[in-house]
């Protein structure tokens, strides 16, 4: 199944493809384009737009696009640690209001840092940063699996 986007990737962008590859589709195809082009290359391509102006899986309210991922795909209710990773890449993509998410801010540095590596596009982003959320997500299974489904940085009682 083909995917798309706009270009120019950061949190949400990289975050969704992780999801969709790992959750959706493991043999999914991204297309990444200008803002502007997303609906119509999207129909032309028979792709599934999303984090772009008009697609169903994008941002609602204080809820980022991976959040209508999760619940497009009713993921949050199978998997404990995808409910705190998806806390920490929405507030990592959002204003962090939502959740107030402690390792967002870190998530949100490091996809900052990743747009001034030099990578020649898109693709090669998503390639590079897969590891991250890897990394991330088993971080939640951790904390999860340690009694700590909000995360290791939150006070307990």
């Amino acid at each position: 199944m083909k995917w798309i986007t706009r270009s120019g990737v950061k949190v949400d962008r990289v975050a969704c493809p992780w999801l969709i590859r790992r959750f959706v589709d493991p043999d999914a195809e991204f297309l990444f384009v200008p803002a502007d082009q997303v609906m119509q290359v999207a129909s032309r391509e028979g792709a599934t737009p999303y984090d772009a102006a008009g697609a169903e899986l994008n941002h609602r309210g204080k809820e980022c696009s991976f959040d209508a991922f999760c619940r497009k795909f009713g993921l949050l209710e199978r998997d404990p640690a995808l409910v705190l990773m998806a806390k920490i890449v929405n507030g990592a993509d959002t204003d962090n209001t939502l959740w107030d998410q402690p390792e967002s801010w870190g998530l949100e540095a490091i996809a900052e840092g990743f747009r001034h590596l030099g990578f020649r596009d898109d693709h090669e982003i998503n390639a590079a940063e897969r590891i991250v959320y890897d990394a991330l997500y088993a971080y939640c299974q951790q904390c999860v699996g340690k009694g700590r489904p909000d995360g290791q940085f939150r006070k307990v009682g």
